[in-house]
């Protein structure tokens, strides 16, 4: 299902302000984790969240309940009210000075159902429902800005759209979720958050000497060509949104070798999917290294010793690699087992070893040539963001990507297909001459066999 097209409209938004902690907070300079501060890491992604309207809050404000939450909120996770510093080594301190975050409240003559059934990014016209920071050659710096934007847009329904930009140095996906829940909490009427933060970064600082101790090939350029995705302009890529219902899983898993087709998780299924009929669309040449990165959780794994309620950078990016010949030339379980094997590969003693690397390396980006990075956003629990007007109509992010490049990144969230079922979702972006070539090898896969 898709949303439909947004009637003509206008958003009158306000000046920004600072929102500062509603009470004295330390001052101090904390060192963020030599995950947090990579190149890779230094952006701000979006989010965006739209609510109905609810009877129940007539003659509440939207943007005043959620201004005055985030200053309480602040009091708690007063890391967030400062600035970044860049030190020797290109090293990240926050300086907590409790300067704040950037607010803006606006209106828009819109209603909640005129952006229809949107369930997956891109969010319509999501631009004018976020504040963007200013660039400098293209490029949005993060040093001595405000590390998280909000806007609050009132609908004339009585509904609003919440959107956010976070910088991604000093917290990650679940890490922003945890933030975002405790001012929910604190706008329902809560004295205090369920959850209380723990900076806890030291756990990720590189070690003394730093020894990096595997390949890292998510930094490091794959053997082969140019890249045309890196070269395309943005007007010659088309977008085409992607369900893999019940119906495709089955013939993903009909595609799977049986020995181990009741073992694939959905995820990896379409995973493997994507990346395949993605490489052969592209048409690399058969000797060129091709790459699958996937963002990879270490949360709730055992040998991670993450405190309870961390809101840093607790992930990696964990590399498949091969051939465009291998993998085209291979059935469905050998990507699958690429995938498996990249999944598994994020360990306590991994996350280490890319601090180390960071340190040792001048803290370089991650590789975008010939890769395709995926992050599973489907259960982040988006939508359950509720400041007291109910569930999210829609809840996840902006873009359909991070990053210059279209199509290189991708979210895969969960949405509901034409006939109701739940789904997921990939929005793919290619070069238009590559796309037919892309469905019809994503259709040979999740067809059953007869």
């Amino acid at each position: 299902m898709a949303s439909s097209p947004l009637p003509a409209f206008t958003v009158r938004r306000g000046e920004p302000v600072l929102v500062a902690p509603a009470a004295p907070t330390p001052r101090e300079v904390k060192a963020l984790s030599d995950i947090d501060d990579g190149e890779g890491m230094r952006f701000y992604s979006s989010g965006i969240h739209l609510y109905r309207n609810n009877p129940a809050k007539e003659g509440k404000d939207p943007a005043m309940v959620i201004r005055e939450a985030l200053a309480k909120a602040l009091v708690l996770y007063y890391p967030l009210a400062g600035r970044l510093r860049e030190e020797a080594g290109r090293k990240l301190v926050v300086e907590c000075t409790g300067q704040g975050v950037m607010f803006a409240e606006a209106d828009a003559d819109l209603t909640a159902d005129d952006f229809g059934d949107v369930q997956s990014p891109p969010f319509p016209c999501f631009e004018q429902f976020i504040i963007e920071s200013t660039t400098i050659a293209g490029i949005e710096p993060v040093i001595d800005r405000p590390l998280l934007y909000f806007q609050v847009t009132r609908l004339r329904c009585g509904g609003f759209v919440f959107g956010q930009r976070v910088c991604h140095c000093v917290v990650d996906a679940p890490g922003g979720m945890q933030f975002e829940k405790a001012v929910c909490e604190l706008a329902r009427g809560a004295d205090a958050p369920s959850v209380a933060p723990s900076w806890g970064r030291e756990i990720f600082m590189a070690r003394d000497p730093p020894r990096p101790s595997y390949p890292h090939l998510e930094y490091r350029d794959p053997v082969g060509g140019p890249d045309r995705m890196l070269s395309t302009p943005p007007e010659d890529v088309v977008r085409v949104r992607f369900f893999f219902g019940p119906r495709e899983i089955a013939g993903l898993r009909q595609h799977a070798p049986a020995s181990i087709r009741g073992s694939c998780s959905r995820f990896e299924l379409v995973v493997a999917c994507i990346w395949r009929s993605r490489t052969a669309a592209l048409g690399y040449a058969a000797d060129e290294e091709v790459r699958l990165s996937l963002v990879v959780n270490a949360r709730g794994r055992p040998d991670v010793p993450l405190p309870e309620g961390f809101y840093g950078n607790a992930f990696a990016f964990s590399v498949a690699a091969t051939t465009a010949g291998e993998l085209g030339g291979g059935d469905l379980g050998y990507a699958l087992g690429l995938v498996k094997k990249a999944k598994s590969a994020v360990t306590y003693d991994y996350l280490q070893s890319v601090a180390d690397l960071m340190v040792v390396a001048g803290r370089p980006p991650f590789v975008m040539s010939r890769t395709y990075l995926v992050s599973d956003v489907s259960h982040a629990g988006f939508k359950s963001v509720d400041f007291g007007w109910g569930e999210a109509v829609y809840g996840g992010p902006a873009k359909v990507g991070e990053g210059p490049f279209v199509g290189v990144t991708n979210y895969f969230s969960r949405a509901k297909n034409s006939e109701g079922e739940q789904s997921v979702v990939v929005p793919i972006c290619l070069p238009k001459d590559a796309m037919d070539k892309f469905q019809l090898e994503v259709h040979a896969l999740t067809t059953e066999l007869i």
